[in-house]
Formats: C-alpha cells, sequence, structure tokens
C-alpha cells in the first residue's frame, strides 16, 4: 500500500537522533505510565506528585480556583463586549474566551456557584460536601494540579515520537477493530494506569494538533478514556468486595472492549465528523511505504518528530499556554456541570426515576435486590463513585459486584471525566454524553449480568 510518504529515502540514524526519541518518551513512560506502590497504594509519579501539591496547597486552593473560575468569566465578557485588540490578534486569548453564548452562560453560572460554595453562603444543597463541596474542596483541587503536570509532562508522550511509532506498530489491530489510528491505544494505557482525565487532556490535545478527527476524539474520549486501575479497587473496597478483583477488573475489560467495538458504529458517535480541528491534517503515517517494516517506518516517523520538537525549542511557552488553557477553559465547565449535576442526584428523585427502565433487564437475569440496583444504574451519570456509596449496605454480594462493575464501565461521570470532555474542544455535548452513558449502560449491563451469575 501506498501513500504520500513513499519514496523517501530509508536512512540510518546516530544514536543521538533516536536518544531524542527514546530518552523523552521513556521520561513520559515512567512519570505518566508507570505504576508502583507508594505507602501501600498503587499510584503514578504524576499522579503522586499532584497530591502533593494539593496536600501542601489545600487551604488556599480553592480560593485560587474559584480566581481562576472569576477570571475565565470576565474575560470571556470582556472579549465579547470589547473584542479589545491585544484579544483578538492573539490565537491563544481568542480561542480561550471566544465563545458561544451557552459556553458564556456556563462560565457565568460557575462564577456563580463557585463563590457560594467558597463562602458557604444560599441553600445549603449548594456548597455541602456532597454537592459544590465535593466539586470545588476535592475534585477540582485535585485536577488543578494534574493539570499542572499535564502541562508539561503530557509533551513528554506525544511530542517526541512515541505516539508515531506505536501508531505504526498497532494501527493493524486499531483501524480494523475500533476504526482507530494506532496512537489512540497510548491514550487508553495512560486512563487505565493512570487517571481518565489525562487520557482526556491527551485527546484533546491530539485532536487540537491534527492527529484525531472530530470523530476519531470523540471516540477516544468516551470509549478508551477508561477509569484507572487504582480508583476500580477503590470501588471495590468501598462494596467490600476486594477478595473478587480478577474477575471484577476482567469484566471490566471485556465490556470495555465489546463497548468499543459497538459504540463507534451507532449514533451519537457514528455521525460526528471525519473533519480535523481549525482544518489542521497532520499526516500519522499509517500507511508503511515498501521497502519499510513497521518498526523501521515507526522509528523514522519518531526520530523525524523527536528532531522537530528540539528544533522548535518552546517547550515551557507550550506549557504554560496548555496548563493556562486547562485551568481556565475546564474548570469553570467541571464547577458548573459537576455541582448541578451532584445537586440534581442528592436533592431529587430524578435519577432513581431515570433506573427504573433497567428493573425488568435486572429482573430477567434473576439479580438479588434488582430494585436496589437499578436505583444505581443513571445516578453515576452525577459522579462515579456515587453507586457504590448508594449500594455498599445492599446485602447481595452479586448485586454489590455488577452495582461496582457498572459504575465504572459507564465511563463519562460529569464529575470528573464527562465535565473535562464538556470543557475540552472536542465536538462532544452534554446531550451526547448523556446517550453514551445509557448506550453503555444497556451493553455492559447483560455482560455483568452474566459475569455475575458466574461466580456468585
Amino acid at each position: 500500500m501506498k501513500n504520500v510518504n513513499e519514496g523517501k529515502v530509508s536512512q540510518k540514524y546516530s544514536g543521538a537522533d533516536i536518544a531524542k526519541f527514546i530518552v523523552p518518551s521513556i521520561l513520559g513512560i515512567f512519570l505518566l505510565m508507570f505504576p508502583f506502590q507508594y505507602e501501600g497504594e498503587t499510584t503514578i509519579l504524576v499522579a503522586l506528585l499532584a497530591g502533593k501539591l494539593t496536600g501542601a496547597l489545600e487551604s488556599v486552593l480553592p480560593t485560587i480556583v474559584t480566581l481562576l473560575i472569576i477570571c475565565t468569566g470576565i474575560g470571556t465578557i470582556w472579549y465579547r463586549m470589547s473584542q479589545p485588540e491585544f484579544m483578538t490578534k492573539s490565537p491563544f486569548l481568542r480561542g480561550l474566551f471566544d465563545v458561544n453564548l451557552f459556553w458564556l452562560i456556563v462560565r457565568i453560572i460557575a462564577i456563580i456557584l463557585a463563590l457560594l460554595t467558597l463562602f458557604e453562603i444560599g441553600p445549603e444543597a449548594i456548597w455541602s460536601e456532597d454537592t459544590g463541596g465535593l466539586i470545588l474542596g476535592d475534585l477540582i483541587l485535585g485536577l488543578f494540579s494534574i493539570f499542572l503536570f499535564a502541562a508539561f509532562l503530557l509533551p513528554l508522550l506525544t511530542d517526541f515520537g512515541l505516539l508515531e511509532y506505536v501508531g505504526v506498530i498497532l494501527t493493524p489491530v486499531m483501524r480494523p477493530l475500533f476504526n482507530l489510528p494506532g496512537r489512540s491505544s497510548v491514550d487508553c494505557v495512560a486512563s487505565w494506569i493512570g487517571d481518565g482525565t489525562i487520557g482526556v487532556t491527551l485527546t484533546n490535545k491530539q485532536y487540537e494538533d491534527g492527529y484525531y478527527t472530530a470523530k476519531e476524539a470523540s471516540i477516544i474520549a468516551t470509549t478508551f478514556s477508561a477509569v484507572s486501575i487504582t480508583f476500580t479497587l477503590v470501588v471495590l473496597k468501598q462494596v467490600e468486595l476486594v477478595q473478587y478483583f480478577g474477575f471484577y477488573y476482567l469484566t471490566i475489560c471485556l465490556v470495555g472492549i465489546v463497548c468499543a467495538i459497538i459504540m463507534p458504529r451507532i449514533y451519537p458517535l457514528r455521525n460526528k465528523k471525519e473533519e480535523y480541528y481549525a482544518g489542521k491534517n497532520e499526516d500519522k503515517g499509517e500507511l508503511v511505504p515498501e521497502g519499510h517494516t513497521n518498526h523501521s517506518w515507526g522509528l523514522h516517523l519518531a526520530v523525524e518528530q523527536a528532531n522537530k520538537k528540539f528544533r522548535d525549542g518552546k517547550h515551557i511557552s507550550t506549557g504554560v499556554k496548555a496548563v493556562l488553557d486547562m485551568w481556565l477553559g475546564v474548570l469553570p465547565s467541571i464547577m458548573a456541570f459537576g455541582t448541578i449535576a451532584l445537586i440534581i442526584a442528592e436533592s431529587t428523585p430524578i435519577f432513581d426515576w431515570l433506573g427504573l427502565p433497567f428493573l425488568p433487564i435486572l429482573k430477567l437475569f434473576q439479580i438479588p435486590n434488582a430494585l436496589e440496583v437499578s436505583q444505581t444504574m443513571v445516578v453515576g451519570f452525577s459522579d462515579m463513585f456515587l453507586p457504590s456509596v448508594i449500594g455498599a449496605s445492599v446485602p447481595s454480594e452479586m448485586a454489590r459486584f455488577i452495582i461496582a462493575t457498572m459504575s465504572v464501565t459507564q465511563l463519562v461521570y460529569l464529575s470528573e471525566a464527562g465535565a473535562v470532555i464538556l470543557g475540552t474542544r472536542i465536538p462532544i455535548d452534554l446531550k451526547d454524553l448523556f446517550i453514551i452513558f445509557i448506550e453503555r449502560t444497556i451493553i455492559g449491563l447483560p455482560i455483568i449480568c452474566l459475569m455475575a451469575h458466574l461466580i456468585f
């Protein structure tokens, strides 16, 4: 098979050239993907560093985050009202503050909710530790630190040739199964071992840089940004079933693979456009020219990319822009969507009602405590941990197993990954997220019930 790259002369690279690809890539894997034990828990270095920073600044971080959310709102209103020249001439500032009316309203709502929560004024339903307090005092604090480190460390994975090399090697698997480029496998592994928000952030960066189409980025963010192994274990501990971890994680992987095969082929992901962000279209080098093996072509692309990045020399400025983009662009969305979703979950029976259609399925599979299980089916859309908290008191081990497994295979919960997706430039809206969440639930529930019957 031939492509535009055919005809390039194969060449041998010096050790220094190869080192420009190998050293940053290995460093990125170690920092962002390599798990290790620390104080009895499995973690990755970037998460450990983020946790240490969050702990050190815990008393002031809610105020800092609130100020960032206010800055985003003021900047957006200022741009919309007067369009100052220094903003309009800066692609970075224009991309950050030039948003439509819907996102302007979201940012204003985020300011109001952040201030009410920070000062604990107004109805307690807004700022309690189960709603706004959980978002501003817990979730966003962790994301603040993760975004900071990820902005400067993710380029080690994305910019120095690792994705080019892995992309060529794994495209023969990823394309036929999932209709995705091979490089997307790195997004999945980063989520699986590290953190789902890191996977979403990596995907958004690749989309903005022109390596994924809108459709590919949408599929990867909602299908491959898996829950980390560490957090799946936290969920299983909550329902007191740690002894079943092996079978539990096998079930999660099985559901994940089935969903990844089906979801891109149905609405809404099927209807996403095969177009690139801002007209960018970077050649991913997936087609291997004659005279090359997958390894040699992957190495060629990797070394060329690494050399290009070293010539660029804008690592610090790029990192600063990336962290400001995530802090100012994403945090307000998380504050708004996450808080509202948790208020609805805590103060109304809406999610209980939405779970009732799953009751016949649970009864069909003869699941004990079917009503209690059905009440957890949709509440996870607001926060992934809520189903296991609610389900911890259910007496049946089989029922608790289903609740715990279902909650971590639905993926797009609003208090974290879903809100991060909404805050990126990936073309997924709230309606899409909810439909995808329900589809994943419908696809996964029968599989999980059958697997539960094999063990209980």
